[in-house]
C-alpha cells in the first residue's frame, strides 16, 4: 500500500544527541580560516566535528553542523573532501559528510541531510512558508478554469482523473480539495529539505523547493515553490537550462536540456527534455515529452510526444503517440479557449494531423489527416480516422488487424521504468478487456442498426459527422465479432484451467467469485474498473468513510489487484448471453463449440496480423535500400538493416502464438469429450 505521509520528514539529519555549541578554540579556528558568524553562540556542532575542512564561510542565524571526516569521489577520479568553503549559510542544518562551496549568494533556511554535494550556485532559499508545491491548483483541459486539479505529493492520476471530470458532484470535489489541502498545510514550513546523497552543481537559483533523497540536480536554471520527490529507489535528474515553477516531479523522472514547466505535475519515471515546454499540465507514469509543447493537458500514463512541430493542447491521453505536427483547437475565437477533448487509451495521431475540439475519440484509434467536425466515437474503438475531401471517413475496427497495435501492446509493460517501490499509478496495459469489449457490442450495435436504417446495399452511412462506407461497415462487423469471440474464449479457458474433471466441476468453477463486475467499465486514466467500484470510491468519499488521501490510493490498488475476479464477473455475464446458455444447463459440448469459435477467431486475427506484418518487407518497404546496386543489392542491403522476414522476432512469436492457441484449444476440446 502507499503510505508517503512522512514522504517529507522535516526531521533534523543530525538529530539531538551530542550536538553542543563550539569551543573556544574552535571559534578561533574559523576565525583563522576567513570564517565569520553573526553569533558565534548560535553555531552547533555534532560528535566528530572538526574545523579542518571549513573555510571562508559566513555563519548567520541558526546553525547546526555535522562532521566532515568522507571524501566524495567525482566522474573521472576527482576526489574532494567534505567540508564548507566559500559560502553563506543562514538558519542552516547541515548534515555529516557534506561538501557545500562556492555559493555566490547564499543558503537560507534548509536542513541539508547527509552524503550531499552542492557546488557552484548563486542561492538556495526558503522566504515564506511554503507547502513546496502542495496544493498548487493546474487550470487541466480548460484554460480558461473549471477542471483545476490540486497537485501534491500523492497525486495519482485516478484522483486526477476524478478530480477534473467529475464535476458534476460537487460534494466530491469539495472533499478531495479538503484532503489536499488539509495534507498540503500539514507539510508546508518555513524550512526546506534537502535529502541525503543529492548532488547540486552549477545552479541559478532553488527557492522554496524540497529536494529528496539521492536526487541529481545539474545546470538547473531556477526552480521555485516546487518538490523533487527523489529516493534512493528512484533518484530523479534535473538537468541544465531547466526553469520550473509551481511543480511537482516525482520519483523515476528525468526533467533536462531547457524544459520549462510552469504549474505541472510530472509523475514517476516521467522524461521530458529538448526543450520541452509545459503549462497547467499533468504527465502520470512513464511519460514522455520532447522537443515540443503542451499547455492544459492530461497525459496519463505512457503518453508520448517527440517532435518540435507537436502542440497538445486541453485534451486528455494514455498510452498516446503523437505524431510529427500533432495539433488540436480548442477554441473558434468566441468564448476563448474553453473547448476541450478526449482521446480514449492507445491512441495514434499521424503526421501532421488536426482534431477540432470538443471531440472524443475511441480506444486504440488511429487520426490521420485534419478532421474539422466534432465527432464522438467512443464506441467505435480500435479504428481509422481519415480526412478525405474535408470529411472524417471512420473505419471501425481497422486497427484491429494492424501489426502496430499489437506490438504497441506489448511494448507497453516492458516499458515500465519505475523502480520505485510505492507506485501512485495503477495500470492494466490489456488491450482486450471489459472495457475495450464492452465498446465493442456497442459498436456492432450501432453498425447493425446503420443497415437496418439505411439498407444493407447503401453505398455511405453517416455516424457522428462521420462517414462510414460499406465495405468498412462490414469488415468492421466481423473484426469486432472476432475480438469478441476471442476475448469471451480467453475468459472461459483461463477459468476453466485444470479444472475440468467433473461437469459439475466445471460448473463450480465457472461461477463467479463475486457479484461486482457487472454493467459498464471505466477507464480511471490507466486502471480498468467496474462502474459499481468507480461508484463505492465516490460514495466512500462523500461520505467520509474514505477521508485521506492514501486510502483513496489503496481502495483503488486493491481494486486494481482484483482485476480478473471482476472480469470474469463481466465475461461470464455476456458468455451467457452470447452464446445464449446458463451455468445450470451449459455442457461440454458447450464448451467445445465457444473454443471452436475461439480458435476460429484467434488464428484468423493472427493470420491477418501475419499479413499486416509481410507488408513491412515487400518490395514497396525496400525502396531507397541498396541505392547505387542492383536488385539484389537492394535486397541484401535492406535484409542487412531491417532483417529478414521469416526471423523476424515479432513475426516468428506471431507464427508461435498461433501454434500455441490452436494447440490450446485442441486440449480443452479433447477434455470436453472425455467428461
Amino acid at each position: 500500500m502507499n503510505n508517503m505521509d512522512d514522504t517529507h520528514s522535516a526531521k533534523s539529519p543530525l538529530g539531538d544527541l551530542g550536538v553542543r555549541k563550539l569551543t573556544t578554540e574552535e571559534i578561533a579556528a574559523l576565525e583563522a580560516q576567513s570564517c565569520r558568524a553573526s553569533d558565534w553562540n548560535a553555531i552547533e556542532v555534532a560528535p566528530g566535528f572538526d574545523t579542518s575542512h571549513i573555510s571562508n564561510v559566513t555563519f548567520s542565524g541558526n546553525i547546526k553542523l555535522g562532521k566532515f571526516d568522507s571524501i566524495f569521489t567525482f566522474s573521472g577520479g576527482i576526489q574532494k573532501h567534505s567540508g564548507l568553503h566559500y559560502a553563506t549559510l543562514h538558519n542552516c542544518e547541515v548534515g555529516d559528510n557534506v561538501l557545500i562551496e562556492n555559493v555566490q549568494n547564499y543558503i537560507a533556511n534548509y536542513k541539508i541531510g547527509n552524503n550531499t554535494f552542492i557546488q557552484n550556485i548563486d542561492r538556495i532559499l526558503v522566504d515564506r512558508k511554503s507547502t513546496f508545491g502542495n496544493g498548487i491548483e493546474v487550470a487541466v483541459l480548460n484554460e480558461t478554469g473549471g477542471r483545476e486539479v490540486k497537485i501534491n505529493d500523492k497525486l495519482s492520476a485516478h484522483v486526477a482523473y476524478i478530480l477534473a471530470l467529475y464535476r458534476h458532484r460537487p460534494e466530491l470535489i469539495a472533499k478531495l480539495n479538503g484532503m489536499i489541502d488539509f495534507y498540503s498545510q500539514k507539510h508546508a514550513s518555513e524550512t526546506g529539505t534537502i535529502g541525503d546523497h543529492v548532488h547540486i552543481t552549477n545552479l541559478g537559483l532553488i527557492r522554496n523547493v524540497r529536494v529528496g533523497n539521492n536526487a541529481q540536480i545539474d545546470g538547473a536554471c531556477r526552480l521555485e515553490n516546487g518538490s523533487i520527490n527523489s529516493n534512493e529507489y528512484d533518484p530523479v535528474r534535473i538537468g541544465y537550462g531547466v526553469i520550473a515553477e509551481d511543480f511537482i516531479i516525482c520519483s523515476g523522472s528525468k526533467v533536462e536540456d531547457g524544459t520549462m514547466l510552469t504549474r505541472c505535475f510530472v509523475g514517476q519515471s516521467c522524461q521530458l527534455g529538448h526543450g520541452y515546454s509545459a503549462g497547467d499540465s499533468l504527465f502520470f507514469s512513464n511519460c514522455q515529452g520532447e522537443n515540443g509543447e503542451a499547455c492544459a493537458i492530461f497525459a496519463g500514463p505512457y503518453t508520448v510526444t517527440h517532435h518540435k512541430s507537436t502542440l497538445l493542447i486541453a485534451g486528455m491521453f494514455s498510452f498516446m503517440n503523437a505524431g510529427s505536427g500533432s495539433n488540436q483547437s480548442n477554441h473558434m475565437y468566441k468564448l476563448g479557449p474553453i473547448h476541450q477533448g478526449i482521446i480514449e487509451r492507445g491512441g495514434k495521431t499521424a503526421s501532421d494531423s488536426y482534431i477540432l475540439w470538443p471531440a472524443k475519440i475511441g480506444a486504440f484509434s488511429l487520426i490521420m489527416g485534419r478532421h474539422y467536425r466534432n465527432s464522438d466515437t467512443s464506441d467505435m474503438p480500435f479504428s481509422y480516422l481519415i480526412e478525405s475531401n474535408d470529411e472524417t471517413v471512420l473505419v471501425p475496427g481497422a486497427n484491429l488487424k494492424s501489426v502496430g497495435t499489437i506490438r504497441d501492446a506489448q511494448k507497453f509493460p516492458k516499458r515500465d521504468k519505475r523502480k520505485d517501490p510505492n507506485k501512485l499509478d495503477q495500470i492494466n496495459f490489456n488491450l482486450l478487456s471489459p472495457y475495450t469489449v464492452q465498446k465493442m457490442f456497442n459498436g456492432v450495435k450501432i453498425l447493425k442498426g446503420l443497415q437496418e436504417h439505411c439498407g444493407k446495399t447503401s453505398e455511405t452511412y453517416t455516424y457522428q459527422s462521420c462517414k462510414i462506407n460499406n465495405s468498412s461497415l462490414r469488415k468492421g462487423l466481423d473484426l469486432y465479432n472476432k475480438a469478441i469471440r476471442k476475448f469471451l474464449g480467453n475468459s472461459l479457458i483461463s477459468r476453466l484451467e485444470n479444472h475440468t474433471t467433473s461437469i459439475e466441476d466445471i460448473r463450480n468453477r465457472l461461477k463467479p467469485d463475486t457479484g461486482l463486475g457487472l454493467g459498464r467499465w471505466r477507464d480511471i486514466a490507466g486502471v480498468l474498473m467496474p462502474e459499481q467500484i468507480v461508484g463505492e470510491l465516490l460514495n466512500g468519499i462523500e461520505s467520509g468513510n474514505i477521508s485521506k488521501l492514501k486510502e483513496i490510493n489503496a481502495f483503488i490498488e486493491e481494486a486494481h489487484a482484483n482485476y480478473y475476479s471482476y472480469e470474469w464477473t463481466w465475461a461470464w455475464d455476456k458468455i451467457q448471453s452470447y452464446y445464449k446458455l446458463s451455468l445450470e444447463t451449459i455442457t461440454p459440448a458447450d464448451i467445445i463449440s465457444i473454443v471452436e469459435d475461439w480458435k476460429e477467431a484467434v488464428v484468423s486475427l493472427d493470420k491477418i496480423l501475419y499479413e499486416d506484418a509481410k507488408k513491412e518487407f515487400s518490395l514497396n518497404a525496400q525502396t531507397g535500400f541498396g541505392a547505387d546496386g542492383s536488385n539484389d543489392e537492394q535486397r541484401q542491403d535492406f535484409e542487412q538493416v531491417r532483417g529478414n522476414f521469416e526471423k523476424n522476432t515479432f513475426v516468428a512469436s506471431l507464427l508461435q502464438h498461433i501454434e500455441k492457441k490452436t494447440n490450446l484449444g485442441n486440449k480443452v476440446i479433447n477434455e470436453m469429450k472425455e467428461i
